[in-house]
């Protein structure tokens, strides 16, 4: 079993067609908040959207990855989660500052959209869903939409603080009829998590918390990690699309161009003749990325 902090632990009950998963999460969270400064109460719904995240990746049966983004008009302008098939993780943020005291997310995203991709490495392929935001919460949001594209009743619950992250999920099993007097015990059970269990317990107590009358088999934990998908090649592609001149001006000007990836906070610098690779077809530029 996985003895790193961050963890995601599947389970299933043997009397009810029901699974279920655990995650949680410290030092990921740490590492993609070490550079950035978020409002305390973005933080939180960036944090339950990193839950979710894993929640909803762990259904992935291909290499691949899920990535969830929040966008709007309102102060929170932009979250994006990208999780991967194996659970490295990214997140990044974005708001008008100053941000107001306000903690409904509805009314921080505004007029917002939430769109769920998925992505399959081996042949491209992508697969987009957008996410209504119906209910009052990043949970509820989720929900409905498992509701109505899979098909699957599921119920979430989402823990997030400064420190660590946690989350509950419960689904019942695609193409099975479970009974529904199951369901909803099952599912009450779970709605008595305290936030603070859900940070602070292990899978095993949080299910003889919850469960210790049900018959609840637990499986081997699986790693969650912070993973960075930023590359050299990614930024001179980036570069590319803006043209040689553009580029060709922004050196006359500054002397090298240096672009921040937004979320490890890695820096990727061009100079002069590295722009003139960058725009030959027969030479590659070099790798001079420095990190903060």
């Amino acid at each position: 079993m996985t003895q790193g902090i961050d963890k995601l632990n599947r389970f299933l009950f043997d009397k009810a067609d029901i699974r279920g998963e655990i995650v949680q999460i410290k030092e990921t969270w740490q590492a993609m908040l070490a550079n950035h400064n978020y409002p305390k109460t973005l933080q939180h719904y960036l944090g339950e959207v990193v839950a979710a995240s894993v929640l909803l990746s762990a259904t992935l049966k291909f290499e691949g990855s899920m990535t969830i983004q929040a966008s709007g008009d309102g102060a929170i302008t932009l979250m994006v989660v990208e999780c991967s098939n194996d659970f490295g993780l990214r997140a990044v943020a974005k708001y008008q500052d100053p941000f107001p005291d306000e903690n409904n997310i509805k009314v921080l995203l505004g007029s917002g959209t939430l769109v769920i991709t998925i992505e399959q490495a081996k042949n491209n392929e992508r697969y987009q869903g957008i996410v209504a935001l119906e209910g009052n919460s990043i949970a509820e949001f989720l929900e409905g939409y498992l509701l109505r594209s899979e098909q699957l009743a599921t119920r979430i619950f989402l823990a997030a603080d400064e420190q660590a992250l946690g989350g509950l999920l419960l689904q019942k099993l695609p193409g099975k009829k479970d009974e529904d007097d199951n369901w909803d015990r099952i599912t009450h059970l779970g709605s008595t998590i305290k936030a603070d269990e859900l940070l602070g317990l292990d899978a095993t107590k949080i299910l003889h918390r919850l469960y210790h009358e049900e018959d609840v088999r637990l499986f081997d934990s699986e790693e969650i990690y912070f993973r960075c998908s930023c590359s050299r090649k990614k930024v001179t592609k980036m570069l590319k699309s803006i043209g040689q001149q553009e580029a060709v001006e922004i050196i006359k000007e500054q002397g090298n161009i240096s672009v921040d990836c937004e979320f490890c906070g890695k820096v990727y610098q061009f100079d002069e003749i590295d722009i003139i690779e960058v725009y030959s077809e027969q030479v590659q530029p070099s790798d001079k990325s420095i990190r903060h």
